[in-house]
């Protein structure tokens, strides 16, 4: 579980975390982030949509830290643990990263990166990562996780079409949702928006 690195309070964090206090993004939910889900931005929110389904991503930690730069302070929006290699900083950003930022997080002995809007609005992942995100805080009861993977171990692969009769306890979308989010099954998120024909296969590492 990661948690906030142990740095002084300081002026400019309070800053960060008051101003992302004040604003409320959807969706509400969040599967990877490591302590509150804190926001400035609708480019940040995105962003952690996007890592909540990047299957590298362990954990990521909004307004982690703030490490001097030569524009000033700066707080950035994630410190992302990936499975492999070391942690990165991230900003969603309009344009292109700043070098200042990633001198100064340089210095400060972290990776860092600027990921432009059109990155994270690219293709169809933000649109499927947000309607997954809804049902971030539902659960799919254990019978219905293990039809669900019975039929797969069976079949190979399944449409969502084709997987909507076996789930009893929970709407067929929030079961194969909660299952998509927590890694138990894999959708294609990039090629079209999640429709009757998107394809399920047992999540594999």
């Amino acid at each position: 579980m990661m948690s906030h690195p142990h740095f002084s309070a300081s002026a400019a964090l309070d800053a960060a975390f008051d101003e992302a206090s004040a604003k409320l993004f959807h969706p509400k939910g969040t599967v990877r982030c490591s302590g509150e889900p804190l926001f400035r931005s609708r480019a940040a929110r995105d962003l952690g949509c996007i890592l909540d389904v990047d299957q590298t991503v362990a954990a990521w930690l909004c307004l982690p830290l703030e490490f001097e730069t030569n524009l000033g302070p700066h707080v950035p929006d994630f410190l992302v643990e990936y499975e492999h290699g070391k942690p990165w900083l991230l900003d969603a950003v309009e344009d292109e990263e700043s070098p200042e930022l990633k001198e100064g997080a340089a210095v400060a002995g972290f990776n860092y990166r600027g990921v432009p809007r059109k990155e994270i609005e690219a293709g169809f992942r933000l649109a499927n990562a947000r309607d997954l995100l809804r049902y971030a805080h539902s659960r799919t009861p254990l019978n219905d996780r293990i039809r669900m993977l019975s039929a797969l171990d069976e079949a190979g692969s399944l449409t969502i079409a084709e997987c909507l009769h076996i789930f009893t306890e929970v709407k067929p979308m929030t079961g194969i949702s909660w299952m998509a989010l927590h890694q138990l099954i894999s959708l294609d998120l990039d090629e079209e928006m999640i429709n009757p024909e998107t394809v399920i296969r047992r999540f594999q590492c």
